[in-house]
């Protein structure tokens, strides 16, 4: 299973993006594809058209909750490493991934690359 960051899946409906032939070939080697409400809701913040919201619901039709053991380890990945607020939803989506056993594909792997060391799996 591999879970998405909002910015890979914005960049992955981009027509003959790196990322887009990265989730076609994923999707035709049968992995699963999954996505927390934390990185959703980043998606939904756009810019997107409609029908990249169409698209992606398509691939995704439903997001992976927080719940409160992510919050609680969220937290600890905070506490853990760099401690800066602005990537808190980072560390939740990292979180989600953690607990379903996830890699996790993002475009921004050095902001995740210290949770690594924490579980973190990275596509």
């Amino acid at each position: 299973m591999i879970h998405l960051d909002a910015n890979l899946l914005v960049a992955g409906l981009t027509n003959g993006s790196p990322e887009q032939l990265k989730l076609r070939g994923w999707m035709a080697g049968g992995e699963t594809l999954a996505i927390s409400a934390v990185a959703w809701a980043e998606f939904l913040c756009g810019p997107l058209t409609a029908a990249d919201e169409m698209a992606a619901r398509q691939m995704l039709p439903a997001a992976e909750s927080l719940l409160t053991e992510d919050a609680a380890l969220a937290a600890n990945l905070f506490n853990a490493t760099s401690r800066r607020s602005r990537s808190l939803a980072d560390r939740m989506i990292a979180a989600v991934a953690i607990r379903c056993g996830a890699k996790l594909a993002t475009r921004n792997r050095a902001d995740f690359q210290p949770f690594v060391a924490h579980g973190l799996l990275l596509a």
